[in-house]
């Protein structure tokens, strides 16, 4: 395997552990809660910590990641792998399990908002836009799993055998990549002392984090209301289900869209069709709840929705250049966590009302519509040729 390609892969089983351990308690919630003699609202708060760690550390870990990458990444790895460990020590200690869970949220930053200047580091222009997809690609899988894993490894061996598994995978991601950054960038990545554009005041990337916002925000907003909106319909049978096949497609719909929307010049348009279509997806839901009617809808959203952020990310990645990259990925993913929690939390008076809570996210959605509308019609669509005329024949880590 070339080199580039194996640092991705390394990066990526790291993000996926990243997102694995922090669902870990989610799809078991009511079976752990006995087990850590807690309420389950409190084993709630186990994932609940992590937006709002994000939110606090997204500015700073981008910094960090300018100033001082490899060490950064690092140090995101060994709190993700450490914290999995550390699980280890008391598993049925609901305080013990909430300290190691802040230290799996500080590492978190780190390691997500790494991802455009990875791909920057290691990839030519013309490949970074896959690059970028396949690493968001990694945090969708890593919720998967979590998903899917948990309730089948606390049915074989309780908690213990789910904390044991997961904290194996989260230290084979932070070692790999401890040691697969020992090999040198292949590109230039002049690091940043502040200079330069100050971020928050950049038009461009207040309407990519204003799209983050409303798009992450939907998707929590489903994947947290969804059942009992349809409960109400009397279709909550089948809203696991669709859950799984809207995450699906969109595994697909990031790994295969962005290189093909940037080579195209199509981020503009691509934004747009994906809020536009949740506007009409939430519509469509209210009026009529088919089994092939919701998947149809739900299949085609998971694919323009969760291909939206690595697009998003690309395009902040062309804008800011290279010495600023940590900081812009931290700016937008701290919009699309506070866009998870405000909209979720936000929704919570409307779920037993579903004409309401799907008509709020219809409006949500139409403000979303109006921003991508508002984004440049010229971008930068040559910017990676450029780029890649730029860095010669002779670049890339072989």
């Amino acid at each position: 395997m070339r080199g580039r390609w194996a640092i991705l892969a390394a990066y990526g089983l790291l993000a996926a552990a990243t997102q694995m351990l922090w669902i870990t308690f989610a799809p078991i919630t009511t079976q752990v809660a006995p087990a850590l003699h807690a309420s389950v609202a409190a084993v709630g708060n186990l994932a609940a910590i992590f937006p709002l760690i994000y939110v606090v550390l997204a500015l700073p870990t981008g910094r960090w990641l300018d100033r001082s990458f490899d060490l950064a990444l690092r140090t995101g790895a060994v709190l993700t792998g450490a914290g999995g460990l550390l699980r280890l020590v008391a598993p049925h200690l609901f305080l013990w399990q909430l300290m190691a869970q802040v230290v799996i949220a500080a590492g978190q930053p780190l390691v997500l908002n790494a991802i455009t200047k990875l791909a920057a580091r290691y990839f030519p222009a013309t490949e970074r836009a896959l690059a970028i997809g396949l690493g968001t690609v990694a945090l969708f899988l890593g919720i998967m799993i979590a998903m899917a894993l948990g309730p089948v490894l606390f049915a074989a061996g309780g908690l213990d055998l789910v904390l044991l598994v997961q904290a194996l995978i989260g230290a084979a991601g932070a070692i790999t990549l401890v040691f697969g950054l020992g090999r040198p960038a292949a590109f230039a990545d002049p690091s940043s002392d502040g200079a330069g554009m100050w971020l928050p005041k950049e038009p461009l990337l207040w309407k990519l984090g204003g799209l983050l916002f409303v798009g992450m925000g939907i998707y929590n907003a489903f994947a947290t209301w969804l059942q009992p909106i349809l409960a109400d319909f009397g279709a909550g049978g089948m809203a696991g289900n669709l859950l799984a096949l809207m995450t699906l497609t969109g595994i697909v719909g990031a790994g295969v869209l962005p290189p093909i929307v940037a080579g195209r010049g199509w981020r503009r348009t691509t934004l747009t069709l994906a809020v536009a279509w949740t506007l009409l997806t939430a519509l469509a839901i209210d009026w009529r709840q088919g089994t092939l009617w919701l998947s149809f809808w739900l299949s085609v959203e998971g694919i323009l929705l969760l291909a939206s952020l690595p697009v998003v990310l690309d395009w902040s990645e062309v804008h800011v250049g290279a010495g600023q990259q940590g900081r812009a990925v931290g700016f937008l993913m701290l919009a699309g966590n506070l866009g998870g929690f405000v909209l979720v939390v936000a929704m919570t008076p409307l779920v037993a009302a579903p004409h309401l809570a799907l008509g709020f996210v219809a409006i949500v959605a139409f403000l979303g519509l109006c921003v991508a509308w508002l984004l440049p019609r010229r971008q930068e669509a040559g910017a990676g040729l450029t780029a890649a005329i730029s860095e010669g024949p002779g670049g890339g880590v072989s």
